[in-house]
């Protein structure tokens, strides 16, 4: 006997696709915003001297196509499925975080030769310059990471949100070294928050980048384990055995899992309750979503690869 359900959730999509639009007309306004910091950013570094100021603008440049991809990527996982995109686009919102994070380490290593370069050769910096510019920056980095705070459970989301925070956090220190450089004429200090700066971002970045490669691989998400999965399966009423246990992530936190699953010879109606169980447990401990389940009748050999040396039964460990 061989049942063979696909299920997929539209209820949970559908929540996804309300948070998704919110969110999509948050990073909208959040490009906007990011360009025209960029441009007040490079004309005060260029009047100040200030290579922190300087070094904070190609910082926040390196958002605007990280916010621009991740506004793409949500538009995109907003479309249903299609016959060549059968999970629809989910996956872009987790591309886009691993482009957005290499771009993150690739500015930070720019940002830093540049500061070093500074140290050695440090020039005057108009302190005052520095400190109503950092403020504005502050705000509207502020304003934008509060803004995408509930959304951060997405990975692509999540991606703009260290993004922006690591900003603020930025403009925090400038604002600090715009007074100490002010109050003691140490010059060399902006050259030393432009090093502090581009470290932090690489830091920042490098957590995502692991991340989203991980689920690129179809990597087991971080939060599950394989052996605690089985066992709660196992757990259910009219299961014997089961093998060939695939769980990944479909993009955000939207999971999916296939398996073969070994019952005793019953009628159909009551393989179905085996089924629901079954859903309901990975569902409710699990918040896996979207189960591929293969029926088998009990007793015949494994024909499909097992995902440990044998099978899980009943009476394993």
């Amino acid at each position: 006997m061989h049942v063979h359900v696909n299920e997929r959730t539209g209820h949970h999509l559908g929540h996804l696709g309300t948070a998704g639009e919110k969110t999509t007309g948050i990073l909208g306004l959040a490009v906007v915003s990011t360009l025209l910091l960029v441009l007040v950013e490079l004309v005060a570094g260029y009047v100040a001297h200030s290579m922190a100021l300087a070094s904070d603008a190609v910082h926040n440049l390196t958002d605007v196509p990280t916010l621009v991809i991740s506004w793409l990527a949500m538009r995109w996982a907003l479309r249903p499925p299609t016959h060549e995109k059968t999970y629809g686009y989910h996956r872009a919102g987790i591309l886009a975080a691993f482009v957005n994070a290499t771009v993150l380490a690739l500015a930070s290593l720019f940002v830093i030769g540049g500061s070093i370069a500074r140290l050695r050769s440090p020039v005057e910096v108009r302190a005052s310059i520095m400190l109503w510019v950092s403020l504005v920056a502050l705000a509207v980095n502020g304003g934008i990471t509060l803004s995408l705070h509930r959304g951060r459970k997405d990975l692509n989301v999540r991606t703009v949100w260290i993004h922006n925070l690591g900003d603020a956090f930025s403009n925090i220190v400038i604002l600090v070294g715009a007074l100490v450089i002010g109050w003691t004429g140490a010059h060399w200090v902006d050259a030393v928050l432009g090093i502090a700066i581009g470290g932090m971002v690489l830091w920042s970045g490098q957590a995502i980048l692991r991340e989203s490669g991980h689920i690129l691989l179809e990597g087991l998400p971080r939060a599950m384990r394989l052996q605690d999965v089985v066992s709660a399966i196992l757990r259910v009423d009219g299961v014997q055995e089961v093998h060939d246990v695939h769980i990944w992530t479909l993009g955000g936190d939207l999971h999916a899992l296939s398996c073969h699953v070994r019952i005793p010879d019953m009628h159909m109606e009551e393989s179905e309750k085996v089924l629901a169980n079954i859903r309901e447990v990975l569902a409710r401990d699990f918040h896996i979503m979207h189960t591929t389940i293969q029926f088998e009748r009990a007793g015949l050999p494994a024909s499909a690869g097992l995902y440990m040396p044998a099978p899980a039964g009943r009476g394993s460990k």
